[in-house]
């Protein structure tokens, strides 16, 4: 029987029944006072739905008078259960009273659900789209929901014509199967968008705010072109704001007029607008403020009198200030914009009333989540403790500080107010990840010939938030064994402490260099952004196997040394992702002065700065720029090992090692006493889901021997492309970079790739 089949028999069986209850009822003609009393009620026909279920949802009862409108209601309630295809009561006299009878037809079961028609999709597809599964009871409604979802579906796809019919057929008296039957009719696609009324504003940028587009030449990649009624809905919000971030306040979006092509594969879409007169804001004052002065207010905000209104703006003034409170303790403060429109002289008048609250203090704050990591190494990076004033900013950097351990897959920070005590309670919740990490890197340069890089890691050792790193670089040329640990809070104070030991050997083409040290460092962050660090290092170096062609300046550094040398640091940092930053910069400054007793002699500084600013679509612009500079003293010279190499995936990308800097006259790669570097990047998302991301790039830099002069035109530039990927093994980067001006030993081009760190 087809669903229609089964409306039309309930209808019938629904009338029959009404009609047989009022036959039924024969009990003599008594007063309202004094009706026949309910001796039982019996059930009978329910076999799948309990009768407690039953008795739950009647409201007649034994013991109680007899209401032939009280059984109406109940046969009313129990149908909206779902459960049933008919319901009848019979009415007979029993021990001086009367009984009721419930006589139950239940709907019967969906055993199979099946789909035809389907040709784009799968079975398996298909089922994931709806909310209905075999054992369920047969509710047509539900049915019929569910048809709708699997046309939504379709239409999201393009099938805008599609028509789902869901056909019943019986198995048994207490069973049925679900056929949904589907015509898929053909792909529709987006031909054109046109807008229509719009004079103050142009139609390409009407069109550039909405996110339904037309069919265009890489719609199979972005997947656009495709009509979706949810997002047109949405595109309409969009145009509206954005006539009344204009100033046009009573822009009116009618609904969009939808024309399909004589071949019914294209859809026309046309918008109507009514623009209405621009606006501009008159007075602006604010009211109910206690706590700050209008004067303290009023400047914050990018809204003035003049300008023309913007809705926009106002909302982000009105955060801005609700956010100026609750860096106070006014956690519950609100601010509501009251515009009262003169149509004659067309401003608007606002006053912002303000509702100030009381101030909140921190209650409890309970973390949850750490399997693995001790409450302490979270408490420790929260900047609120119990009985603080609130403070969202300092909320906001709890979230960061806690995400920034990259302990954590999730970190969430709740806050419940508790208004009758002026407290709010911090829900601190977690989510465990893997802290171990084995980071494998390579490439290739006229240097080291094929490289790889290994690198294993224990981010969280015990739980305490230790830092265990063994590192090895292997190469024809090279090989680096280094194996550190860093305690962030050194016998739990903030003091970080780390220490070192390093093995290193590398082949030059004229000389072969073996190093091997260690090092010990503190360091301690000064205020919430700014930490400075110092570190001490003992290194011996030795260099053998000096070519009998090698340079002056290689031979004169033939032999073992002693290198003991200081270097203190300082930083400030604040950006938002230390992994994956979008937001904030960090500079630093690192220096070295080596001749704390030993062979060695010098002195090198390096100043790094990095910035990064978010832009349109989630893309993020980085600028980075680098300024090195090293010279020996007391009448040594700067060590070979020291001197600055530039070329490499993090210094100018598609030049190998060295290769950016000054040579002898031998040819070889010598590096060099100074430094500058520049690397821009635009970031811009791929995948959003898996944090995979594009970037494109461009490097300019170089290094300089201390006896040339200076000048940008020796400035080596590339430029290139990539992609990140913040893997569950840590940060990945795939990048090539492209040499526009290649000397003779370089190639026009250099891929490389590591796992483990950023630009």
């Amino acid at each position: 029987m087809t669903l229609t089949g089964r409306l039309h028999a309930r209808r019938i069986l629904t009338f029959f029944f009404l009609a047989a209850l009022f036959s039924l009822i024969t009990i003599p003609r008594v007063s309202a006072e004094s009706g026949p009393v309910i001796n039982s009620i019996e059930l009978k026909g329910n076999r799948k739905i309990g009768s407690e279920t039953i008795h739950a949802r009647i409201k007649s009862r034994a013991g109680e008078p007899f209401s032939k409108d009280t059984v109406r209601e109940d046969i009313t309630r129990l149908y909206t259960l779902g459960y049933f295809d008919d319901i009848r009561v019979e009415i007979d006299s029993f021990e001086g009273g009367v009984s009721l009878i419930f006589i139950i037809t239940e709907k019967p079961s969906i055993t199979a659900i099946d789909f035809q028609g389907n040709k784009e999709y799968e079975v398996k597809d298909l089922k994931e789209k709806i909310a209905i599964t075999p054992g369920a009871i047969a509710d047509l409604t539900l049915i019929a929901d569910n048809a709708l979802k699997l046309a939504s579906f379709y239409q999201s796809e393009g099938y805008w014509l599609v028509k789902v019919l869901p056909v019943l057929r019986e198995i048994s008296k207490d069973s049925v199967a679900l056929t949904y039957q589907i015509d898929e009719g053909p792909k529709v696609i987006i031909g054109d968008i046109t807008v229509e009324g719009n004079k103050a504003v142009p139609g390409k940028e009407i069109l550039k705010v909405m996110k339904t587009k037309e069919r265009g030449l890489f719609s199979f990649i972005t997947g656009t072109g495709i009509y979706q009624k949810e997002e047109i809905v949405a595109d309409l919000r969009r145009i509206r704001e954005l006539y009344q971030n204009k100033g046009f306040i009573y822009a009116a979006v009618s609904e969009p007029e939808i024309t399909l092509s004589p071949d019914r594969k294209k859809l026309s879409i046309k918008i109507f607008i009514s623009e209405g007169d621009r606006y501009k804001v008159g007075e602006l004052k604010v009211a109910g403020n206690r706590v700050f002065s209008s004067g303290e207010l009023l400047p914050d905000m990018k809204t003035a009198s003049g300008q023309v209104f913007n809705r926009s703006a106002l909302r982000s003034d009105i955060d801005g200030l609700i956010d100026r409170y609750m860096e106070k303790g006014y956690a519950q403060a609100d601010i509501n914009p009251l515009i009262d429109v003169d149509a004659g002289n067309r401003i608007a008048n606002i006053t912002l009333s303000v509702t100030e609250g009381e101030i909140f203090r921190i209650g409890r704050i309970e973390i949850s989540g750490n399997t693995k990591t001790r409450d302490k190494v979270v408490r420790r990076e929260i900047r609120l403790d119990e009985g603080d004033v609130f403070n969202k900013k300092l909320l906001k950097r709890s979230y960061q500080r806690i995400n920034n351990l990259n302990f954590f897959e999730t970190v969430d920070i709740t806050p419940y107010p508790r208004p009758q005590e002026n407290l709010i309670d911090l829900d601190v919740k977690v989510k465990e990840k893997l802290t171990g990490m084995l980071s494998i890197g390579g490439g290739y340069s006229s240097v080291d010939k094929f490289m790889v890089m290994g690198e294993i890691t224990q981010g969280n050792l015990f739980g305490k938030g230790l830092y265990l790193k063994f590192k090895a670089d292997l190469s024809a040329r090279r090989s680096n064994y280094n194996i550190s640990l860093r305690d962030p809070w050194f016998m739990d104070q903030p003091v970080s402490a780390s220490i070192s030991l390093f093995n290193e050997s590398f082949e030059y083409p004229d000389y072969d260099k073996k190093s091997t040290g260690g090092t010990i460092g503190f360091g301690k962050e000064i205020s919430e952004y700014v930490g400075g660090n110092i570190t001490y290092n003992i290194e011996t170096v030795e260099i053998t196997d000096v070519s009998d062609t090698a340079s002056s300046l290689i031979r004169e550094q033939e032999g073992r040394k002693l290198t003991s040398s200081i270097s203190p640091s300082i930083w400030k940092d604040t950006r938002d992702n230390y992994i994956d930053p979008s937001n904030g910069y960090r500079h630093a400054l690192y220096t070295t002065f080596a001749g704390l007793g030993g062979d060695n002699y010098y002195v090198k500084g390096l100043a790094d700065s990095v910035w990064y600013f978010p832009l349109k679509w989630n893309t993020v612009f980085g600028f980075r720029g680098r300024l090195g500079y090293a010279t020996g003293f007391a009448g040594e010279e700067l060590p070979l090992y020291e001197r600055f190499y530039v070329g490499g995936i993090n210094t100018v990308r598609g030049l190998g090692f060295g290769e950016g800097g000054p040579r002898n006259e031998e040819g070889e790669k010598v590096g060099g006493n100074l430094e500058m570097i520049f690397n821009a990047e635009y970031i811009f998302p791929l995948v959003e889901d898996i944090r995979l991301k594009g970037v494109v790039f461009f490097d300019y830099g170089s290094s300089f021997d201390k006896n040339d002069k200076f000048s940008l035109s020796d400035m080596r530039g590339t430029t290139g492309f990539g992609f990140r990927w913040i893997s569950p093994f840590g940060p990945l980067r795939l990048e090539w970079g492209f040499n526009p001006d290649p000397r003779d030993d370089e190639s026009r081009s250099k891929l490389e790739f590591s796992l483990g760190g950023f630009f």
